[in-house]
């Protein structure tokens, strides 16, 4: 009978390893400028892509947030209102806890899926499944 480190040893060399790294997701600040009574943020869909997710659902979450009229103007967003960028900070890493980074593994490796009337959020790392709301 062999002993167990040998087996230990074994199965060790058939599993895939993991790579395990402390890199920290982190979320680029927004970056605008007032113009009159209005707020013009530079790089909102950048950050949509930094989180892959759709753009306009980025959007709405955020409009609805900061209760605000926006409108998309090419590759920047205008706000009706004046909003610190902390505000619009602080909006922005509440969306990607909600919608983005996995509540298991705490990794961003997630995609929004659809089942019926219901939206989960699925993490491509570790497979957990939540709900989240769908309403926005």
């Amino acid at each position: 009978m062999t002993n167990y480190e040998e087996l230990l040893e074994n199965a060790y060399s058939k599993i895939k390893q993991s790579s395990c790294y402390s890199e920290r997701f982190e979320i680029p600040k927004i970056s605008g400028h007032f113009e009159g009574k209005k707020t013009i943020l530079n790089n909102f869909f950048q950050i949509a892509s930094y989180l892959r997710r759709d753009a306009t659902h980025f959007q709405k979450f955020i409009l609805k947030e900061i209760a605000a009229f926006g409108q998309k103007d090419g590759d920047r967003l205008i706000l009706n209102i004046k909003v610190s960028s902390e505000k619009i900070n602080s909006k922005i890493e509440e969306y990607a806890k909600e919608f983005v980074i996995c509540k298991e593994c705490k990794k961003p490796d997630t995609e929004l899926i659809k089942e019926g009337r219901l939206t989960f959020i699925r993490c491509l790392a570790c497979g957990a499944k939540h709900p989240i709301r769908s309403k926005i």
